[in-house]
């Protein structure tokens, strides 16, 4: 809610897979409002929302791409969710005084750049406005690391790890850069990865500042797993000795001391050479004083009724509700750059209705 009382009034910026599962989060929410949609292609423009993100409904409000309007709409926050960012609509929207959170690899902004680090940050000072971006990992999952540290004396190492078979989502368009199929040893392959996952250069960066030790270097080191035989992966031409595995470690060090690493092992097969093995969760290791292990175990709601065809909706969802529900801490937080070290506690409702 505002300060008045009233609901915060938001804007969702594109309405595609993750950015419908907003479009629920903000309807389902008491203190939050839609007011406006951002349509992306043209085809979707006067469209009604509730249509676009096939809700079964229409919800009386129409996408559009004049960004004008929108900005006329006075709205609290935008729900920022394309698949690649536009910093000068990112610019925009904040000098004119609008909250951001964004879903677009966005954590503190170094992977953007510093150049566009420093355009957005000023941008946001100047419109008295914050910019706050998460997802499930990088965001929910660098954020809980941190909090796992409160019970030590000291902590000497961070290490978040996502490990997953992805081939069920491996068709979508941000799957493109990470090179599924791709021959083993084709030149640049590891370059190319390091670019698709730079947001996790921020997420090193924000748990290392949160924890009070910034880092003066952050490195990648990229592995490949291959396909044993030729794989099923829906939207992805996978054969046999090709690209099926990916193991990304972004690793920050403090005085010539490694302190942080965000790592993710990705697969889209099972049948793999090296046979690596898949958690199927997300994985907290805290070196200290004492040591401290968690494993995030993301499940549907109703294991009974949840199927595979199911699972990439689950997925956008998780990637959703973080800067959803984060809406309410950033209208309130201060101008710039904002991160989990800023905001006061990000939680979702108790809903009631027992187990």
């Amino acid at each position: 809610m505002a300060q008045d009382g009233r609901p915060l009034r938001v804007v969702q910026w594109t309405t595609g897979k993750v950015a419908s599962e907003a479009v629920k989060g903000v309807l389902d929410h008491p203190g939050l409002e839609l007011v406006g949609a951002y349509a992306f292609s043209k085809d979707k423009v006067g469209e009604d929302v509730g249509t676009l993100c096939r809700l079964g409904r229409t919800l009386g409000v129409t996408a559009t791409d004049d960004i004008d309007a929108l900005i006329a709409l006075r709205p609290d926050c935008v729900v920022y969710a394309p698949l690649r960012p536009d910093l000068d609509h990112l610019t925009r929207l904040l000098r004119a005084g609008i909250n951001v959170v964004s879903t677009a690899a966005f954590i503190t902004g170094r992977s953007y750049g510093e150049a566009a680090r420093a355009a957005l940050d000023e941008a946001a000072k100047a419109g008295a406005a914050s910019l706050y971006g998460g997802g499930i990992n990088p965001g929910f999952a660098d954020h809980l690391a941190t909090v796992a540290t409160a019970p030590c004396r000291e902590v000497r190492h961070v290490r978040v790890t996502e490990s997953f078979n992805i081939g069920m989502w491996a068709a979508d368009a941000n799957q493109d850069e990470l090179g599924w199929g791709r021959p083993a040893g084709d030149p640049g392959h590891a370059d190319d990865v390091r670019a698709a996952t730079a947001v996790f250069a921020d997420a090193v960066e924000s748990i290392a500042d949160h924890l009070g030790l910034p880092v003066d270097d952050i490195r990648c080191e990229v592995d490949f797993a291959h396909a044993a035989s030729d794989a099923d992966v829906p939207g992805r031409d996978v054969r046999r000795g090709t690209v099926a595995g990916l193991d990304v470690r972004w690793i920050g060090s403090a005085g010539g001391t490694d302190v942080v690493e965000a790592h993710v092992r990705w697969t889209v097969a099972a049948d793999l050479d090296p046979a690596w093995e898949v958690a199927s969760a997300y994985l907290i290791e805290v070196a200290g004083t004492p040591q401290i292990s968690l494993r995030l175990d993301v499940l549907p709601a109703d294991l009974a009724t949840f199927t595979l065809d199911d699972a990439p909706a689950l997925g956008w969802m998780i990637t959703a509700m973080p800067v959803v529900n984060a809406i309410p801490a950033v209208v309130a937080a201060r101008p710039g750059i904002v991160t989990h070290a800023d905001l006061t506690p990000v939680v979702s409702r108790l809903a009631g209705g027992g187990r």
